[in-house]
């Protein structure tokens, strides 16, 4: 380990130093020759990872594929030997290989963060672009379309889920260099996530209107728009699943600039038939919320034609290979399902207490249900933030510990939980000093306004702790640590949050602002309890690979 490692510094300090290495891009037949993990030299055998296969007896070898990949400081490091590399400290100072610093590790942190932070945000944007655009229509039209959204995220949590163990594994592939594994789990995970999803599409578009009605729907307006609404997206959940399945995959080999592009030509194309739908402009039919939930699916259409496109050219790591089927493996079906079966029953717990917690909030009224919506709209744009830089986090850490290097997975999730910090705090400003600018975009109802200004006060305060929660959760999920993340979820989504959202409601009678204290304590717990699992360095060893 320490001969390769020598070896390693001198042909850098020959070549000039990490961060003059030359484009971020290059094929994988130049890494072959270049990169350690794939060259496997005697120091650098063994792993949890299985060795990629050789072609059967009597078939010929297939010719190298030509594939780009997003280079990384990593990729110039050795690979770890046995349990060391999971020895590094995770509280306190961690120092750096030789020839690495930190400098070099933000440039590969912001490099997958950025135009994960730009997708997500704009994706938001379009989100409240729809909104607003909704709520001109009156209360009740946001209120419609505010109820479709956690019955929305309960239909798609099953393909959601199983995604985090796409990434989380693609991630450890490619930093092992298995090409050819990485292909194959998006291959299963796409055949898992079109048939849940199209299970899911058919049973949600069946009971779109009881699903509205147990939500809270208060009158026949609200009950109408909302189960029009639902009814369209379930329609268009399985292109949102096949989208979301390349997304995943690509992030992880750290490749976010291509998911980027497709998912702002889709809020784009979203935005443009809002405008045409809701209010009927240019000739076409005024349909309003029916309007506005048809140009979202139409806009996701167009996102998934364009991640194919991306993700069946022969230059792409994780090319989906449709020639080789998509009969099922049941090895690879396993480790999928053993990292995301927990994420599934996280999201599924997840979504039962907003659910809880949001018919609560419904009983206040049509009014405050659009005052609490607006500032949930507001608020998940806040989320950007975090789960932009958690993409980071997973990638990275996923790749660190497939080339079993434990301590570049602590110095990597360290910095990008530094970042995200620093951006929370500027978005906690923003929101704090101007609450009601934020809410006159959307209505300009007095009551929405007077309560809504405080709500967002409060959102502002916790904004540094929840993202540092979001991005750890990332790193966590990246190493296969889904089972802990899930019980977090258990105790502050479906105990914590609604039983004092109702003793507030209900009992205190504080209203909303009831209601959003709830939600801080929610999110100080769920922080709290990720930084005592972060800072005990368990979650690098949660997962083992099965082959």
């Amino acid at each position: 380990m320490a001969l390769c490692y020598n070896n390693l510094i001198i042909k850098n300090k020959e070549r000039g130093k990490h961060d003059r290495r030359g484009p971020v891009v290059r094929t994988l037949m130049d890494q072959e020759k270049k990169s350690p993990e794939l060259e496997t030299p005697p120091c650098e055998t063994g792993g949890d990872i299985p060795e990629q296969g050789t072609p059967p007896e009597g078939q010929p070898e297939q010719p190298k594929v030509q594939a780009k990949i997003i280079r990384t400081t990593l990729d110039d490091l050795p690979a770890g030997e046995g349990n060391e590399h999971n020895e590094a400290r995770v509280r306190g100072k961690n120092p750096l290989p030789e020839g690495v610093t930190s400098k070099m590790l933000y440039k590969d942190v912001l490099r997958i963060a950025w135009p994960s932070f730009v997708e997500m945000m704009l994706m938001q944007l379009a989100s409240m672009v729809d909104l607003m655009m909704v709520g001109k229509l009156g209360p009740w039209a946001i209120s419609a379309v505010g109820l479709t959204t956690q019955p929305k995220f309960l239909m798609g949590m099953a393909f959601m889920s199983l995604n985090v163990g796409n990434m989380a594994l693609v991630a450890r592939y490619r930093g092992a260099g298995k090409q050819e594994e990485a292909k194959l789990v998006l291959r299963q995970s796409m055949l898992l996530n079109v048939v849940l999803s199209f299970i899911l599409a058919v049973i949600g578009y069946i009971y779109a209107e009881p699903l509205i009605l147990f939500m809270g729907a208060e009158d026949a307006q609200t009950l109408a728009g909302g189960t029009s609404y639902l009814k369209i997206q379930m329609v268009g959940l399985l292109t949102v699943s096949i989208t979301t399945t390349i997304t995943n995959a690509l992030r992880a080999v750290g490749d976010s600039k291509t998911s980027m592009r497709y998912n702002l030509t889709a809020n784009l194309v979203n935005v443009v038939f809002n405008y045409l739908l809701i209010y009927g402009h240019f000739g076409f039919p005024r349909l309003e919320v029916t309007g506005a939930s048809l140009a979202t699916v139409i806009g996701q259409f167009v996102g998934m034609l364009m991640a194919l496109y991306a993700i069946l050219r022969k230059d792409q790591y994780v090319r989906l290979e449709i020639r080789k089927g998509f009969k099922p493996d049941i090895v690879m079906l396993k480790n999928i399902w053993h990292i995301g079966m927990p994420a599934m029953m996280e999201q599924l717990v997840m979504r039962v207490g907003i659910i809880i917690y949001a018919k609560t909030v419904a009983s206040l009224g049509t009014v405050l249900l659009a005052a609490h919506q607006v500032c949930m709209n507001i608020q998940a744009l806040t989320f950007m933030n975090g789960q932009s830089f958690a993409v980071s986090a997973t990638s990275l850490v996923g790749q660190s510990l497939g080339k079993r290097r434990g301590d570049m997975a602590v110095n990597y999730s360290k910095r990008v939980q530094r970042l995200g910090m620093w951006v929370a705090i500027g978005i906690a400003l923003a929101i704090f000093f101007f609450p009601r600018e934020f809410i006159l975009m959307y209505n300009d109802d007095p009551v929405i306004l007077d309560v809504g200004v405080t709500v967002l006060q409060m959102v502002a305060l916790i904004q540094p702790l929840q993202a540092s929660q979001f991005i750890l959760a990332g790193a966590m999920r990246g190493a296969g640590d889904t089972k802990y993340t899930a019980m977090v979820t258990f105790i502050t989504v479906l105990l914590v949050r609604p039983i004092i959202a109702i003793y507030t409601i209900k009992v205190l009678e504080w209203g909303l602002i009831g209601a959003w204290i709830a939600m801080v304590a929610d999110q100080l717990l769920r922080t709290t309890l990720i930084f005592l699992r972060y800072n005990s360095g368990k979650w690098r060893n949660a997962y083992q690979h099965k082959s």
